[in-house]
């Protein structure tokens, strides 16, 4: 009797992702993209290897105008300028007015006195999206004082259901989605919730991978008119490039270079099978 060759199980998870995944690298949406300064270059190298196509401004003069071009549009607080403090209100009228979702990414928020009441004004422009980290998503309620900078949890840890409670009292607000990433992503809206146990340690220690979460669900909200389901999309998509970058790399600097590679294979073999 001829040997026979094992058949790898489909990834249960790439399988329920992989039509949205498709679907970005096939109409390669365009994202406007407010971020973070220290993570522009990862955002837009994300982006481009995922199949999206990045764009950058944030002035008020212009962000409003060019968002017009844009099919999704991300707001990041990471490193909050003044020209961006301007120019995010209009930017986000913009996309509204125009039909586009956007998301916010609150990062940092707590104790600074600018970028936290700002994230919670942005609330009532209804994003599509909220994405975040525990902390963030905490002080988006006044829960807690945020964490320190971009840490995924404040110091001592934040209690599972109270994030979660945090969350589903976002979505309330906005009626969309909250992505929460953590040891294990969260992902909910009003109706519907998700854990994700998938990823590595490693997507903590290289700058800007959260912000390129944000970026990445925007391009997923482009073309996915589910906000829940973009935003699982995106949680799986990065924490499986993730997986596959770490298994290459060496450590933090060659596992940044191994991502942006694995963005751009993930999924392509499920699209065929």
């Amino acid at each position: 009797m001829t040997a026979r060759h094992a058949v790898a199980a489909p990834d249960p998870d790439l399988a329920r992702v992989a039509p949205v995944l498709a679907a970005v690298r096939a109409g390669e949406p365009l994202v406007h993209c407010l971020t973070a300064t220290v993570s522009m270059g990862i955002v837009a190298d994300g982006l481009l290897a995922a199949g999206a196509r990045p764009m950058m401004t944030e002035t008020r003069a212009e962000a409003p105008v060019v968002t017009t071009m844009a099919d999704a549009l991300t707001i990041n607080l990471g490193t909050l300028s003044t020209d961006a403090v301007d120019g995010i209100p209009p930017t986000v009228a913009a996309a509204l007015r125009d039909g586009r979702p956007w998301v916010l990414d609150p990062t940092a928020i707590g104790i600074a006195p600018v970028r936290t009441p700002l994230a919670r004004q942005l609330l009532g422009s209804r994003p599509a999206v909220v994405r975040g980290n525990a902390s963030e998503v905490l002080a988006l309620v006044g829960a807690g004082r945020g964490g320190r900078g971009p840490d995924s949890s404040a110091p001592g840890g934040d209690d599972g259901e109270a994030v979660a409670s945090a969350a589903r009292e976002v979505a309330a607000r906005t009626g969309g989605a909250v992505s929460v990433s953590g040891e294990v992503d969260l992902v909910l809206d009003a109706v519907r919730s998700i854990r994700v146990a998938r990823g590595t340690a490693l997507l903590s220690r290289v700058t800007g991978t959260g912000c390129l979460l944000g970026a990445l669900t925007a391009a997923c909200t482009a073309v996915c008119a589910d906000a829940f389901e973009a935003a699982v999309a995106a949680v799986v998509w990065l924490d499986l490039a993730g997986e596959l970058a770490a298994d290459r790399a060496t450590g933090p600097g060659s596992f940044r270079m191994h991502l942006l590679d694995a963005l751009d294979e993930v999924g392509r073999d499920e699209v065929g099978r």
